[in-house]
């Protein structure tokens, strides 16, 4: 039984689409954004995004491989532990895939995060509002520099390959996110998570935890290729400025 059927009990609803202002300037109000009922999206259509998928992320490994190397090398020679970090996460329909990254911690992560969380409540209040923390003690210095420039995340473009994720879509979580989600989950595990979305082109860590799951459910009820597109042409600009990267 998947993730999906386990929590929600219901398959996913399916999504229509709307048009994206690519034009549009600053964050995206997710406090704004309409629920409106969603209906399926045509075969035709899915097969193009696919297409999408497919051709972006084979022409972003062929432009991008030596620097892959070269982000491997470093990530190997300045830290103990593997190059690349993979992790379980939620994939469509509840589906749990390995999910590739360059690694960006120490080997002991899990371990020092324990300790942080329980020697400062501060931290701890930070990590239980948005599973993050802004001064993070467990990220390498090569690490923090590959997550400011989203660097870290290029592996991820063999998970699009393999059909995993998306180059659009929301961010991929972990099973102790699913509680977060609450009805929208169903929505998140709808769509394929994606290398870029809403959430990352709207300020990323910046962003309120309960607006991200907003900005993910909007995005598997309204998605289309049109929409892909703009979010892939607002992210160049969002990684540049880096905001909310940490």
């Amino acid at each position: 039984m998947s993730v999906l059927e386990t929590y929600s009990g219901r398959r996913s609803q399916p999504r229509s689409h709307i048009h994206f202002a690519p034009q549009r300037q600053g964050p995206v109000d997710a406090m704004t954004l309409p629920n409106r009922p969603a209906v399926s999206a045509p075969h035709s259509s899915a097969a193009m995004m696919r297409g999408f998928d497919m051709s972006v992320a084979g022409l972003a490994i062929l432009a991008f491989l030596p620097l892959m190397l070269i982000v491997l090398l470093l990530v190997k020679s300045t830290s103990k532990g593997p190059g690349v970090f993979c992790q379980q996460r939620v994939g469509r329909n509840g589906a749990m895939f390995p999910c590739y990254k360059f690694r960006t911690m120490v080997i002991d992560a899990q371990q020092q995060l324990e300790r942080v969380l329980a020697q400062s409540p501060t931290a701890r209040q930070e990590w239980e509002r948005d599973q993050k923390l802004r001064h993070d003690p467990r990220i390498t210095p090569i690490g923090e520099f590959l997550r400011k420039t989203s660097l870290d995340e290029l592996p991820q473009l063999f998970n699009i390959l393999l059909g995993q994720m998306s180059v659009v879509g929301p961010r991929p979580i972990v099973q102790n996110e699913i509680a977060r989600y609450g009805a929208r989950f169903s929505d998140y595990c709808s769509v394929r998570p994606g290398l870029t979305g809403l959430w990352q082109i709207s300020g990323r860590n910046d962003v309120s935890y309960a607006m991200r799951v907003r900005l993910d459910s909007f995005y598997s009820r309204h998605h289309s290729l049109t929409l892909d597109i703009a979010i892939c042409l607002r992210t160049f600009p969002a990684v540049l400025g880096s905001r909310g990267c940490y």
